[in-house]
């Protein structure tokens, strides 16, 4: 014995219930609808044979509910509120009511300049907001695509086709070395450069770089003692030798990078490269998903705030 099939749900079907149980009336339930009368007693008659109760008779000029229709006012008046609720457009959450962890995928360095600032602002506008920050992947990996991470910090280059991306900043290379350092003594010119010890910060263990390329232009050759995966350790490593880092910093004329600040805290210098050097963009990429997140647009702005100092804040 076959079964009956499933009636087909119609949330018009409730909303039309609403307003004439509230209504009482077709005519004024289908102005208030939107609709013409003929179309609400059209639908009338389809609420009589789904619900199998006349639902509103006449009583001379007016029309009153049924028993049935009485029961089912209050229940009909709550389904279309949590309809409306269901389908109203996102209100915004303010900073101070998250309470969520946020994961941000960033390179070392740049998560050593972020994490301070954000973490101040989020003690200030959001202190129910955690951070979680995460080395950069070896190979470039869907991962705002696969919801891993809420945000990539960095110089973003292997982004799937709808990922969002912004640029923060752009950032050109300067020669880190210690203090005391032979090189911070005269002018720095390409030959004093390339015959100093230097160490190169690179995830796949690659030697050399765009400081290679302009030093061969001009027949010189830097000599690289050690290659190392984190700025931070370059950093470190220079710090307490003779050996040459190279990391980004600010434009001539632009506000300081936070990116800096991690070098001075280790007691680098900071030396000009007398050489043309292609400039560093520093960006954030999300995943369409959180476009209209409050909560993301909070943390978009933050990030903003703290590595681009004096920005507006938009969303």
């Amino acid at each position: 014995m076959s079964s009956s099939p499933e009636p087909v749900l119609d949330a018009n079907l409730a909303v039309a219930l609403d307003a004439l149980l509230a209504e009482q009336s077709v005519t004024r339930a289908a102005a208030r609808l939107r609709t013409s009368p003929a179309a609400m007693s059209r639908t009338l008659g389809r609420l009589r044979r789904v619900l199998q109760d006349p639902l509103l008779v006449r009583a001379g000029q007016t029309m009153v509910p049924t028993p049935r229709a009485q029961a089912l006012r209050e229940e009909a008046a709550a389904v279309v509120r949590g309809l409306g609720a269901l389908l109203a457009p996102g209100t915004g959450v303010a900073p101070s009511d998250l309470r969520r962890t946020f994961t941000l995928q960033a390179a070392d360095l740049v998560g050593a300049a972020l994490a301070p600032g954000l973490l101040r602002l989020a003690r200030q506008e959001a202190p129910g907001v955690s951070l979680r920050f995460r080395a950069e992947d070896l190979e470039a990996g869907p991962a705002l695509r696969e919801g891993r991470i809420d945000l990539e910090v960095g110089s973003i280059d292997h982004v799937d086709p709808e990922t969002r991306v912004e640029e923060l900043v752009t950032l050109r290379m300067a020669a880190a070395v210690r203090s005391g350092h032979s090189l911070a003594e005269g002018p720095l010119t390409p030959d004093r450069l390339a015959a100093a010890e230097h160490v190169v910060v690179s995830r796949r263990g690659r030697f050399t770089g765009p400081l290679d390329t302009a030093l061969a232009e001009r027949n010189l050759r830097r000599r690289v003692t050690v290659v190392l995966p984190s700025h931070l350790a370059a950093m470190t490593l220079a710090a307490d030798s003779d050996a040459v880092c190279l990391i980004p910093t600010a434009l001539p004329g632009s506000a300081p990078s936070p990116l800096t600040e991690v070098a001075a805290t280790l007691g680098l210098r900071l030396l000009d490269i007398p050489l043309p050097l292609p400039p560093l963009a520093i960006g954030m990429a999300w995943h369409p998903r959180h476009a209209a997140d409050a909560g993301h647009h909070w943390l978009r702005d933050a990030v903003r705030r703290t590595l681009r100092p004096g920005a507006n804040r938009r969303t």
